[in-house]
């Protein structure tokens, strides 16, 4: 006979990654550790574990959350999107390549909550300027260098950044076509 108390567990439906999942969640147990333990998603990292430094940035319903503060039964009925979700194929879409590309990978701790708040930000805004990239990136920490790397990064994956750069690439390759990345940041067509 056990003396450990039952833990009440509450039945969760939750799309993640455009998948439906039935989960069983403790009351308390944060939406990055049903990510993490219970679907295996482990691209969702848990930095400070306090909603600080937002390594853990998923977006819920579209928007960026802390997902090691939010209840996973907040979620429940939820579209979920991980860091999983930009490269379904294993292809890198845009803002990742961009990310590689400029150097704003750095340690690679937090980039997966970069990388969230830098797909909403294209999304909402994909004309984004460099003051509201700045803004956007502001809301999580990186503690290995400084943000110059994501910023640019960021910038490049813009709509206006990837015109800058089909321009050019064809003033730089006349005889051969543009290289403009085919996929926009959502991994749909630019």
């Amino acid at each position: 006979m056990s003396t450990q108390p039952e833990t009440e567990t509450v039945p969760l439906q939750l799309t993640v990654n455009g998948e439906q999942h039935s989960v069983d969640a403790a009351p308390w147990q944060s939406l990055a550790d049903v990510l993490r333990r219970s679907l295996n998603l482990t691209g969702t990292t848990v930095g400070c574990g306090l909603g600080t430094c937002g390594s853990c940035t998923v977006l819920v319903d579209g928007d960026p959350v802390r997902s090691c503060v939010m209840l996973a039964v907040q979620a429940d009925n939820s579209t979920v999107e991980t860091v999983e979700s930009l490269a379904p194929d294993g292809k890198l879409n845009v803002l990742q390549q961009a990310f590689r590309e400029h150097g704003a990978l750095q340690c690679g701790f937090c980039t997966p909550g970069f990388l969230m708040l830098g797909t909403e930000l294209l999304r909402r805004e994909p004309e984004a300027d460099e003051r509201q990239i700045r803004e956007c990136l502001s809301a999580n920490l990186c503690r290995c260098t400084g943000y110059g790397g994501m910023v640019e990064a960021v910038a490049a994956a813009t709509s206006a950044g990837l015109r800058r750069y089909a321009t050019a690439s064809r003033r730089d390759t006349a005889a051969e076509p543009a290289a403009v990345p085919s996929d926009g940041p959502d991994g749909e067509r630019a």
